[in-house]
């Protein structure tokens, strides 16, 4: 397996772990979510980069998702 893969494998495992950890949904319903999620085609696409981000960060970006109902860019 490479690098890319199994980053990318770390940040969905954690984000999953604190979806469930922060939501009443199953576990089959976070995945389903997630991996329909423009959050998850934006890390699986290698050329974008996020797979090298922080799990936490990558967390983060999904909730914006979810809040907007699209991935926003935000100001801190």
């Amino acid at each position: 397996m490479n690098i890319q893969k199994h980053l990318l494998e770390g940040i969905i495992k954690d984000i999953i772990f604190y979806e469930v950890k922060n939501s009443g949904k199953n576990f089959d319903e976070l995945m389903k979510d997630f991996y329909s999620s423009e959050t998850f085609d934006k890390l699986s696409n290698f050329e974008t980069g996020l797979y090298r981000e922080s799990p936490w960060y990558v967390y983060e970006l999904y909730q914006i998702e979810k809040q907007n109902g699209k991935l926003i860019q935000t100001e801190v």
